[in-house]
């Protein structure tokens, strides 16, 4: 596998205990917790074609079989946009399988001024955040496929991704996290009044979406959990840097969070190997 990174031993121990001490886990997957084998895995960064186009394989099954998601793809069952042929492309490989069953897309603040936008900017405007852009990393098309959702997988993802960011040098990340508005909206109303008393970013670094979704109009009432996703980046440090816009291809709120690498929850550091 081209430029595939096979998992460090200080690495598979780290996560096999994360996946022990209860971080964030996803539910409803049949590889649980307890049976959750690291060396399984391969996990790093490709700039292989093959490789890239398995990755938006992955995201297209993700995106239209568990979201519901009607995509305008120029090749059959492939998640394909502008964005993917100026990003660092991250995978996880089951090895037993030889499937790839974990993916993000990584856009540098170098690649992003070359490309003349981050993907948030098709969103929100983000003017607020200018002053980040030299060392901000975009992280977008965060998805598992539905088997290795219980926690290990992600945990995976997220250890290579931060120790992309201390050997690059980045400090800050920024992505945006879906939620879905299948139910009118009532449910990320709702998660966005939750959150908005506890993980607003400072004003400084607010953003504005360009589709808002209409909160003043939704039931904010509805009490939730928040996604696993969301509850990961949440218990990690990050914050959210507005309201939420509407993505009318995914029919989803969609969130800005903002993640200062400096403010990393300790525990994850650890476990992340940066500490």
């Amino acid at each position: 596998m081209s430029a595939l990174v096979n998992s460090a031993s200080t690495l598979i121990e780290n996560l096999q205990e994360t996946v022990k001490s209860g971080l964030p886990i996803a539910q409803g997957n049949p590889i649980g917790a307890a049976e959750f084998d690291a060396s399984r895995f391969a996990v790093g960064f490709t700039n292989n074609l093959d490789e890239i186009r398995e990755a938006q394989r992955l995201r297209y099954q993700v995106f239209t079989e568990d979201m519901g998601a009607q995509l305008k793809t120029r090749l059959p069952g492939i998640d394909e946009d502008i964005f993917d042929a100026w990003c660092d492309h991250l995978i996880v490989r089951d090895r037993e399988t030889d499937e790839v069953v974990g993916t993000y897309r990584v856009l540098t603040p170098e690649r992003a001024k070359q490309l003349g936008c981050y993907y948030a900017e098709s969103e929100f405007f983000i003017n607020r955040l200018d002053r980040l852009r030299p060392n901000m990393v975009e992280l977008g098309r965060s998805c598992v496929h539905a088997d290795y959702r219980q926690g290990g997988v992600i945990m995976l993802l997220w250890s290579a991704l931060a120790q992309y960011m201390q050997h690059r040098g980045y400090h800050y990340l920024i992505g945006c996290v879906s939620v879905s508005m299948r139910d009118g909206g009532h449910q990320a109303a709702s998660l966005y009044r939750q959150l908005a008393n506890k993980y607003m970013a400072a004003a400084e670094y607010h953003v504005f979406p360009k589709h808002p979704v209409p909160l003043a109009k939704l039931d904010c009432g509805i009490e939730i959990d928040p996604p696993p996703l969301v509850k990961g980046y949440l218990r990690i440090g990050a914050q959210i840097c507005g309201d939420p816009a509407w993505d009318p291809d995914f029919n989803t709120a969609d969130f800005l969070m903002l993640f200062n690498m400096a403010q990393m929850n300790r525990r994850y550091a650890k476990h992340f190997g940066l500490a």
